[in-house]
């Protein structure tokens, strides 16, 4: 997992591209983000450069870059350094990028996981840890993975992060490289205080047209329960990254699914959709980082992603509803969500939800089925959403997941 004089050659010359793009400019230009999508068709990332005036992706010309992989599924960006993470869903890796002054993707780093399958990727606010989910985790430490004609429990695991933004090998406790989680793990969230992680287990195989897609759909475990489930860790030092809170993992229901989560500003709640009952879990945490039911609200068909919107006006929750093509809104000013409208995405089957970092002004929503992302603005003073003028934004591919980096020549030209 060093990195290789190759690798270095490339991070020396995107510093310098940098430096020089810098001293060329001749001053920050409307765009405050740079969006990236993944894509599985041919396993590519699409780069756009977001315009804070009307919220328009506008794709960079180098754009797309491949991702490292095959079937890339998910991404996300460091806040302390311009640093791009990819999972590669059928190559079990995960891939590093150093992020341009323009938004450009140079390739430094492809690391294994101790699994297979990734599905998901959190990091902490410091930029320090890089959390990792795989659907599947080793059978033992040092064996194969369980697979789909051989299914099993998931596994979370915690790469460190080296001041260049390279990754370093997976930590461990004992023998193990990895901390088990229930079966079929579809999603991963990080407190903003990253004192506790927690981590959703469908316990089914949840079919959308959007990948991981099973080629041989796996039969559930007799290990693992017929309801869904969401395991909760408390985060610490790198000799006990993580240690799992007593009575985890905490059930969401009979026939829950859950599937996507979020948590709260504040930290003192979680947020979880549950894709078969169709609502929207909120889960209250302990001291120690489990976590007790709350409230339960009811969702569109299907609910999947989930994102918390700091505003004006207040703290705002969205969902996507797979299956009816639109976004929930909620209110949190009672501390629970209390629905508010629910709004068309111009997506045909929505399920990851990117708020923009810089403003959160923009919504944007993948949409695998139609080669599209949807795109959408909110209302700062009341947390209603309509639809971006410019929406749908194509892609090259077929999008599974989206993430984006502030733009630091960006300007805001006023909006807040």
């Amino acid at each position: 997992m060093k990195l290789s004089n190759r690798g270095k050659q490339l991070l020396a010359m995107a510093a310098m591209l940098g430096a020089t793009l810098g001293m060329a400019s001749c001053g920050p230009g409307n765009t405050v983000d740079y969006v990236y999508v993944t894509s599985n068709l041919e396993g590519q990332v699409d780069a756009y450069a977001l315009d804070s005036l009307t919220g328009a992706l506008l794709p960079l010309q180098s754009s797309p870059y491949p991702s490292g992989g095959r079937n890339p599924v998910y991404a996300v960006t460091s806040s302390v350094g311009p640093y791009l993470y990819v999972a590669n869903h059928d190559d079990n890796t995960i891939a590093m990028f150093y992020i341009g002054i323009d938004g450009k993707l140079y390739p430094l780093q492809t690391v294994n996981t101790p699994g297979t399958e990734p599905v998901s990727l959190a990091i902490n606010s410091g930029g320090t840890e890089l959390y990792v989910l795989d659907y599947y985790a080793p059978a033992a430490p040092g064996q194969p993975s369980y697979t789909d004609l051989n299914p099993g429990p998931g596994a979370v695991m915690v790469f460190p992060i080296n001041s260049n933004g390279t990754l370093g090998s997976p930590l461990s406790v004992g023998a193990a490289n990895y901390w088990k989680v229930q079966c079929f793990p579809t999603n991963m969230a990080i407190t903003p205080n990253n004192n506790f992680l927690y981590v959703t287990n469908t316990n089914a195989v949840v079919t959308t047209t959007s990948p991981p897609v099973s080629g041989t759909v796996p039969t559930l475990p007799a290990t693992c329960p017929d309801y869904g489930t969401v395991s909760a860790f408390a985060t610490g030092p790198s000799t006990a990254p993580l240690t799992e809170a007593g009575g985890s993992p905490f059930t969401t229901g009979a026939g829950s699914e859950p599937t996507g989560i979020t948590t709260d500003p504040g930290n003192g709640s979680i947020y979880v959709t549950d894709a078969a009952l169709n609502r929207l879990y909120t889960f209250s945490i302990q001291s120690d980082g489990g976590i007790s039911l709350a409230s339960a609200t009811a969702t569109g068909t299907m609910p999947m992603g989930t994102t918390v919107v700091s505003s004006t006006g207040g703290n705002y929750l969205y969902v996507t509803n797979y299956t009816d093509g639109t976004v929930s809104s909620y209110t949190l000013a009672s501390g629970t969500p209390a629905p508010l409208a629910t709004t068309s995405t111009g997506a045909s089957g929505p399920l990851c939800l990117l708020v923009d970092p810089e403003l959160s002004r923009f919504l944007y929503i993948t949409d695998y089925t139609g080669g599209l992302v949807g795109g959408l603005e909110l209302d700062p003073s009341t947390g209603r959403l309509v639809q971006n003028q410019g929406s749908p934004y194509r892609t090259t591919g077929q999008p599974t997941c989206a993430v984006a980096h502030k733009n630091p020549r960006g300007r805001h030209n006023g909006l807040t």
